[in-house]
């Protein structure tokens, strides 16, 4: 069975930047998409963003221009650097893998997903 296993999680005053990790027990280097999701407390879980193998990103509205997904398939890892956060970014964080060539922005339909990394950011 796969493994993701997050990390760089923490609290940080709004406008500042975190920098998650995601270290995937297998390659990622063809037909997958990773993503990194986040669930605010009582709130539905979302999709922030995704990449595909081919270097393909996908951004929801509400991060666009101040979260960035990159991925080293040398090193099967996928970040994601957040700057310019706030108090509404506040949420646990997990990443997920989804085979084969197509992303999703349905937060269901990833084939695997981390524990996750908290993200606190205060006003």
């Amino acid at each position: 069975q796969v493994q993701l296993v997050e990390s760089g999680g923490g609290s940080v005053q709004a406008g500042g930047s975190l920098k998650l990790s995601c270290s995937i027990s297998e390659s990622i280097s063809s037909g997958k998409c990773m993503a990194w999701l986040r669930q605010a407390s009582g709130k539905e879980r979302e999709v922030v963003a995704s990449i595909l193998t081919a270097g393909e990103t996908y951004y929801a509205d509400f991060v666009k221009g101040r979260f960035t997904i990159s991925q080293d398939n040398a090193l099967n890892t996928v970040t994601l650097q957040m700057d310019s956060l706030k108090p509404e970014d506040t949420a646990m964080y997990s990443c997920a893998i989804r085979y084969g060539y197509r992303c999703s922005a349905n937060p269901g339909s990833f084939h695997h997903y981390g524990q996750g990394t908290q993200v606190t950011v205060s006003s």
